[in-house]
């Protein structure tokens, strides 16, 4: 079967999951076919499909015409026979148990056609032991969605020894055309690749605890502010449910050995149905209605934890990779996507020193004796390599967590905000980030024009980190500082030599519409959203808004859209000259390259210069035309100016050189 086939899809189980991928099918334009084994919980994914579709046009996110004729798309079914019998993809999301999912396939073989492929959700257990369940185990995979699907961008592609690589291909090319960004996991192994390093640093986290080397608080504390994750290892238990961490730990016990035992705590919690939030008590008490509360106190900052689990997660890392599971990058992504961190854990670990980390872990092996310290073989071919990214790519090029820089198109580089799960927000890092990439772009010659982009379909970057900044706030940059040093990064990029176009899908709104204030031009979907919200916090735009906004929209309108903090949508803003174009969302990314691409074909001297002119003007008129002055007599007797001539006359199109 060929991606171009695919028209209906089989959704079994209307669950969390079930409901969940049955949307997201729904919304990519494909006929679903959600099945589950009573009318009542087929009616009741049906009806939060609705909820979830009502939910998004009411936030603008999709009209209320898409909206019906998603729903008009999906088919709730209890008949095995009506759900799958003209599929041409089933994904399956039943219970997580053995004996169930073997029960589905079984009564699924009998209906489904013979060149259906079947993809499982399962988060844990063997693809290749279920693909073995059926009678097409080259066109089984597994097909791992994150919860809420509609959310969460990760997709995991997991082969079993039996999938046939073209069924491999045709999965991702299907998650893709959902949305979504497909990671490859190229062996069957417990846990994947995100739980594989998410349960056992939630494990070691309790062992930590067990052992007394550290409190809750502590751990929580040092895992959460000072390695710098989203939630503290408990908070993150709690949250998914200990229950859920605990059964795919002990799964990985079954299978691979006494380094994934589940610690005593772990399971005294799960014996007491103390499951997390879901239950109202787990590492924390929430019955109170309170969340966890993790103190923000350096004083409970502890080394000895901070060096423990990196060196945990440093060791897993390196079993993935050693075991061609996947590469670091590829680790990396599906951890930042699927457990929204600020960067993935083999970058942490190279950070850290994986040398010092494997210290640690032969220490911790040495003193304990547990079998979760044994050191991976590929660890040490790690350490001698000097990190997981050290030595990789060219000399001197410098590697990016919060940004991506790749190059798209014929003379066009593009910097890529990639922090989706926080909307592209922009970090101390990301300025940073930005920085050292305009570094790069300015040293290029091959490079005449920078396309800016966010991340995802959400946003093109929803306003500055504020955890991240109130993180730093004991930094020295202090807050003035902080608002000088991203005044001088924009201020680089606005200042940068070449054409930049910032291509805007979602919101644009603070600090991220502060960032596209400094390029030239401004192109976006009609659904993008635009705004200073800065009035609201209380704060204003500290990042040049302040002054570049008004040049563009005048001082009444630049007053008006920082003075009353409103969105404004994408033909408003055009109309107040801040958009150049709107562009409706599908085929959105490829007009914007084509865009760019038309300005990267212009005359560098001439751009050049009449940057200069223009930005000069602004502060002084008299100025700005001896600018122009000075670079007409630049450019004019310049090989690009006789390109031009000649092209012009011959009725050409000019190839300019920049000489």
């Amino acid at each position: 079967m060929d991606f171009e086939d695919i028209e209906t899809i089989a959704v079994l189980g209307a669950g969390n999951m079930g409901h969940g991928i049955t949307e997201v099918a729904a919304l990519a334009g494909y006929d679903v076919r959600m099945r589950d084994i009573k009318d009542e919980f087929v009616q009741n994914g049906y009806d939060n499909i609705e909820w979830s579709l009502n939910k998004l046009a009411e936030k603008d996110q999709i009209s209320a015409d898409e909206a019906d004729a998603t729903l008009d798309r999906i088919t709730p079914l209890v008949d095995v026979e009506d759900a799958v019998g003209d599929a041409d993809v089933v994904i399956e999301a039943v219970p997580e148990k053995m004996e169930v999912k073997e029960e589905v396939y079984d009564e699924v073989e009998k209906y489904a056609p013979d060149e259906a492929i079947f993809a499982t959700n399962t988060s844990s257990l063997s693809i290749t032991k279920l693909s073995e369940v059926t009678d097409r185990p080259g066109q089984f995979c597994g097909m791992h969605f994150f919860n809420p699907p509609i959310r969460m961008d990760l997709v995991e592609v997991i082969s079993g020894e039996h999938t046939a690589p073209e069924t491999l291909d045709l999965i991702e090319e299907l998650a893709e055309d959902f949305g979504k960004t497909p990671v490859r996991v190229r062996k069957d192994v417990p846990g994947f690749i995100v739980n594989r390093i998410l349960v056992p640093l939630m494990n070691e986290a309790a062992w930590l605890v067990e052992d007394g080397v550290a409190t809750i608080e502590e751990v929580d504390a040092t895992t959460k502010f000072d390695i710098g994750l989203p939630m503290g290892s408990f908070e993150l238990s709690d949250y998914v449910g200990i229950d859920v961490g605990y059964h795919v730990l002990d799964y990985m016990h079954e299978v691979a050995g006494d380094r994934y035992e589940p610690c005593p705590m772990m399971v005294e919690k799960v014996e007491n149905e103390e499951f997390g939030k879901k239950s109202g008590k787990g590492f924390y008490d929430y019955e109170d209605g309170e969340g966890a509360d993790v103190p923000m106190d350096d004083d409970l900052f502890s080394e000895a934890v901070k060096e423990r689990l990196l060196a945990v997660l440093a060791n897993e890392v390196a079993y993935l990779v050693g075991d061609d599971v996947a590469s670091p990058e590829e680790i990396d992504t599906a951890v930042k996507l699927g457990g929204r961190w600020p960067k993935g854990p083999a970058k942490f670990a190279d950070e850290y020193g994986v040398a010092k980390l494997a210290d640690a872990l032969e220490s911790a092996y040495e003193e304990s004796g547990h079998p979760r310290y044994e050191p991976f073989d590929h660890l040490s071919t790690v350490v001698e390599e000097g990190g997981f990214y050290d030595g990789e790519g060219d000399e001197g090029t410098p590697t990016f967590d919060t940004i991506e820089v790749t190059y798209p198109g014929e003379k066009v580089a593009q910097i890529e905000l990639s922090r989706p799960q926080q909307m592209n927000s922009i970090s101390l890092e990301l300025i940073d980030e930005l920085d050292a990439a305009i570094d790069l772009l300015e040293g290029d010659d091959d490079v005449r024009a920078v396309l800016l982009r966010g991340a995802g379909s959400k946003a093109f970057s929803a306003g500055a980190d504020f955890m991240s900044i109130a993180g730093g706030g004991a930094d020295p940059f202090g807050a003035v500082e902080l608002s000088k040093r991203g005044q001088s990064t924009f201020g680089r990029l606005e200042e940068i030599e070449m054409p930049v176009v910032a291509a805007i899908d979602g919101y644009c709104l603070g600090g991220g519409m502060e960032l596209a204030t400094c390029a030239d031009i401004r192109v976006a979907t009609s659904r993008s959203e635009f705004g200073q919200p800065e009035f609201d916090l209380g704060l204003l735009p500290g990042w040049g808004g302040t002054q570049r906004l008004q040049r563009i929209v005048g001082m009444g309108r630049a007053k008006e859209i920082i003075f009353t903090a409103d969105h404004f949508e994408a033909e408003e803003m055009a109309d107040y000259g801040f958009v150049n174009e709107v562009y409706e969302p599908d085929g959105f990314e490829a007009a914007a390259l084509e865009y760019t691409e038309k300005l990267a074909r212009g005359p560098p001297l001439a751009q050049r210069f009449t940057k200069r002119a223009m930005h000069k003007g602004w502060d002084n008129h008299e100025a700005g035309l001896e600018v122009e002055s000075m670079g007409f007599g630049h450019v004019v007797n310049s090989e690009d100016v006789h390109e031009g001539i000649n092209a012009f006359f011959g009725d050409e199109d000019p190839e300019f050189e920049g000489k």
